[in-house]
């Protein structure tokens, strides 16, 4: 299949579950999302986005630092906000993503390792988000706890494999396969494993799924879910989890996967589009400095011409 048509496949998959959740349940619960959003919430999850933010910025820094690319924390939390908004605003939900990885790589003059370093940055994250989620799904009730210890054991295993591939030394094949598992290797072991990387990238990535869970629980309860903390942070991270799936800016299988946790664990599904659909406008909210970001950048980028063209003007005058 070709990358354009996995594309659309991907996008249709989203719609079609908004659709068959519209169809099942109605407009009343998204709408009832819309109204539950409050200036406390709202301010809750702009908070919130400020410290997942920059430890998300952390994290992409320490790696583009393993792989020998120079980046600034401050350069870096100003493009994690413009990624942020971009992936909630565009189709797919990775736009931002690699509008940040190559635009890096153009300040940096090297695309190639600018792009693998986002690519690293957000797969590691999603290490730890797995490796959270399947400790907090075994040891709390939840839809998936009788499947958790097969879980478990293969995430386990292709943790292993990952670590071994990246300690052992490659063979001097010439395929462009050999080549590309020599520099995935180089990448891992690198960027993500050393000693002064891999605790500061376990470290923020922990925050940023705590933050992004508060958010998702704030949400549930500004929704008017009263369910306590121990039977909604097994969902929550089920519905974390759901959001890395193909999706058109954030939506759907967020909001299919949290009608089935809810509806599973006798908390209706109808509340649970409320709490899906609050949860997406808070998070849109929240990613607003994206947007002033990228205002400023377009500012910047018309500005020269005007300086270049007045000073030309003015040495012409004065000749």
């Amino acid at each position: 299949m070709s990358q354009t048509a996995w594309t659309w496949v991907r996008r249709v998959g989203a719609a079609v579950t908004l659709g068959v959740l519209v169809w099942r349940l109605g407009t009343g619960p998204f709408l009832n999302g819309v109204r539950a959003v409050d200036a406390r919430a709202l301010a809750a999850a702009a908070g919130i986005a400020v410290l997942t933010t920059v430890c998300c910025a952390w994290r992409w820094k320490i790696v583009a630092r393993g792989l020998g690319i120079d980046l600034s924390l401050p350069a870096a939390v100003a493009a994690y906000y413009r990624s942020q908004f971009l992936n909630v605003t565009l189709p797919s939900g990775i736009v931002g993503d690699v509008h940040r990885g190559v635009s890096h790589g153009r300040d940096v003059r090297d695309v190639g390792r600018a792009v693998r370093a986002v690519v690293w940055e957000r797969s590691a994250g999603q290490v730890v988000q797995v490796a959270l989620t399947v400790a907090v799904l075994l040891a709390l009730p939840s839809p998936v706890q009788s499947s958790m210890p097969l879980v478990a054991i293969a995430a386990l295993v292709a943790a292993s494999g990952l670590v071994i591939v990246a300690r052992l030394r490659p063979g001097a094949g010439r395929s462009p396969w050999a080549r590309a598992r020599r520099a995935a290797a180089r990448d891992i072991r690198d960027a993500l494993l050393t000693r002064r990387a891999w605790f500061g990238i376990v470290l923020a990535s922990a925050l940023v799924v705590g933050g992004h869970t508060m958010t998702f629980l704030i949400a549930a309860r500004t929704a008017g879910i009263t369910a306590s903390p121990s039977q909604m942070l097994p969902i929550a991270l089920l519905v974390m989890m759901a959001m890395v799936l193909p999706n058109v800016g954030g939506w759907g299988p967020r909001e299919g996967v949290t009608a089935w946790a809810f509806g599973a664990a006798g908390l209706g599904a109808q509340r649970a589009l409320t709490t899906a659909v609050l949860y997406g406008i808070m998070v849109f909210v929240a990613t607003l400095p994206g947007a002033a970001v990228l205002a400023l950048a377009w500012f910047r980028r018309i500005r020269p011409p005007e300086r270049s063209e007045r000073s030309l003007r003015e040495r012409t005058a004065h000749a």
